[in-house]
């Protein structure tokens, strides 16, 4: 079989990588690593495509440092323990520290990451990690406290543009067979910031054409579309098809909303990614028009970590259809961020009103802190109406009901009751 455009181009050094110019630039914090030799842990925070597995050989192999790689697919604790005994051993007869990479360390559980929290601080390894989750929470602290995050981002269409001169160039088939590029809009957008996928693309239309190519929107939509089954299965679309999975929810549409949810799962995307956006989403789009959906999200990524696939499937199709079918409403949503774009824009010293202060000391109490609050509980209804906003702000309104559904018509007939429409 032959070897992939994308591995067949594979930069070896730092001169040949494309993208991440605040990474590997001139003043770059991996050109520092190679120049000095002094490498941390640290762990690689992208979307696919992006060149982690590469800068991560690219700088064990400017440093001539053994280099061990780990799936945290297909691994467990026992091959973790297996290269941390093989390293030990390396070590033992060369005084530099290896380098252990371990590509979608997200996958990782915590009893595995804990088994590498040893190796880490007695420096027996270096660890690289890669993930396309956000390591806050997907790394547990311990580990994640020992090394550094680097963020790579898509990359832009003038590096792909890059990456497309190069590959023409440097390829034999590709010279011998591109005769031209008349059109890069639809290669590029299909690539959507991915190197790989760019590169895939191309190897496609090879495999799908005879004779001499000459690149154009239609045929790479054309031969996509004929590939359809092959692009999705190996992670392509993963951005596209996630934003019409949240959309479709939002649109309370759930037949929709299972179809991307197949076409995930079937792609063989993370079923906590999954769960993760269906929490957000029961906050984000359904919030208090239905308060029991966030319950039901948080039970389902909960259970979706306990037992894995296949059968966290059915928890995420039901909860999909659940959140599909359910009420929608944004309040909470617009509330908070209302609010921070008020206190981020707001240069006035706003006073905490005397009577909700805390009188902790004696000096507090004399000046006169907490003395005229009210509790709330002393009172007919548990409520009495006192003033909970700095005095400037009196009045301020960043919560508005959503009165297109029940359960907040009913927030908002209480909130006049009792404000009796002090908040407009």
């Amino acid at each position: 079989m032959a070897t992939p455009l994308a591995e067949r181009l594979r930069p070896q050094t730092l001169e040949d990588y494309i993208g991440q110019q605040h990474l590997v630039g001139e003043n770059g914090v991996f050109r520092r690593f190679i120049e000095t030799g002094n490498v941390p842990s640290f762990i690689l925070w992208g979307p696919p495509g992006v060149g982690k597995t590469t800068l991560a050989r690219i700088v064990a192999t400017a440093l001539n440092r053994p280099f061990y790689t780990l799936s945290a697919v297909t691994s467990g604790v026992k091959e973790v323990r297996d290269v941390i005994e093989s390293a030990k051993k390396q070590k033992f007869f060369s005084s530099v520290t290896p380098l252990l990479f371990i590509d979608e360390i997200h996958r990782f559980n915590k009893s595995q990451q804990d088994s590498l929290l040893g190796a880490v601080e007695q420096g027996v390894i270096t660890l690289i990690g890669a993930t396309t989750e956000n390591p806050s929470f997907e790394v547990i602290t311990p580990l994640l406290s020992r090394c550094q995050v680097y963020t790579l981002r898509p990359m832009q269409d003038e590096e792909l543009e890059q990456l497309l001169t190069r590959a023409l160039a440097s390829d034999g088939e590709l010279h011998q067979r591109v005769k031209e590029v008349a059109e890069r809009e639809a290669l590029f957008r299909f690539a959507g910031g991915d190197a790989r996928k760019l590169l895939n693309i191309l190897d496609i239309i090879l495999s799908s054409t005879e004779g001499d190519v000459v690149i154009t929107d239609k045929l790479v939509t054309d031969v996509l579309q004929q590939n359809i089954a092959l692009y999705d299965k190996n992670g392509e679309q993963h951005y596209d098809v996630i934003s019409a999975f949240i959309k479709s929810v939002r649109g309370s549409d759930p037949n929709a909303a299972i179809y991307y949810l197949a076409r995930m799962l079937a792609g063989g995307e993370e079923p906590r990614f999954i769960a993760r956006r269906l929490v957000i989403l029961a906050s984000e789009d359904i919030g208090l028009a239905n308060p029991n959906a966030l319950l039901l999200a948080n039970a389902c990524f909960d259970t979706v970590h306990k037992i894995g696939m296949p059968e966290a499937r059915i928890t995420l199709a039901e909860t999909t259809i659940y959140l599909a079918t359910s009420p929608k409403s944004n309040s909470a949503y617009m509330a908070i961020n209302e609010a921070l774009a008020f206190v981020n824009k707001d240069t006035t010293l706003r006073p905490v009103p005397l009577h909700l202060r805390n009188a902790v000391t004696d000096l507090m109490s004399k000046e006169g802190y907490g003395k005229e609050y009210k509790y709330a509980h002393d009172f007919e209804g548990n409520f009495v109406e006192q003033e909970f906003l700095p005095e400037s702000l009196s009045g301020k309104q960043f919560y508005h009901p959503n009165c297109g559904n029940a359960t907040e018509q009913r927030i908002a007939e209480r909130m006049e009751q009792l404000w009796r429409g002090k908040y407009k």
